[in-house]
């Protein structure tokens, strides 16, 4: 199995790492080995074109179809078209981020309620696997 994820125009990317982190962009082009010309488009995930070192960006396997330094009106009627803000929230990478932000705003209570539910839960699994064995 290849590396399948390179970057390329149209490449849609996870902001990992500044002020638009946790944001989605498309790459438009390439400026050299170390970074690259995104825009979001900015009225559907926020993110203005700007240019951005590699390591502040995580490659996603979601592709837009676009010409290289497309237009922003090109770019949010080829997100509309190709669906790709839903293909991102059905990925199970955004589901795993969507589960750690609701984490992280438990209050303490919340997370002892947590606590006792998966307690519970282990005890009736315990309980019927001590059954199904007798």
């Amino acid at each position: 199995m290849g590396f399948s994820r390179y970057v390329e125009v149209g490449r849609v990317v996870y902001i990992n790492h500044g002020p638009d982190a946790g944001k989605l962009a498309t790459v438009v082009d390439i400026v050299d080995q170390n970074k690259c010309l995104i825009d979001g488009p900015e009225e559907i995930t926020g993110v203005s074109r700007q240019v951005i070192p590699y390591k502040r960006i995580a490659l996603t396997d979601l592709t837009v179809k676009i010409q290289r330094n497309a237009r922003a009106k090109t770019m949010k009627a080829a997100w509309k078209e190709g669906n790709t803000l839903a293909q991102w929230e059905g990925s199970s990478w955004a589901q795993k981020l969507e589960a750690k932000k609701k984490r992280s705003n438990l209050s303490d209570f919340d997370r002892f309620k947590v606590m006792v539910a998966k307690k519970q839960k282990s005890r009736i699994i315990a309980l019927k696997i001590k059954e199904l064995k007798a």
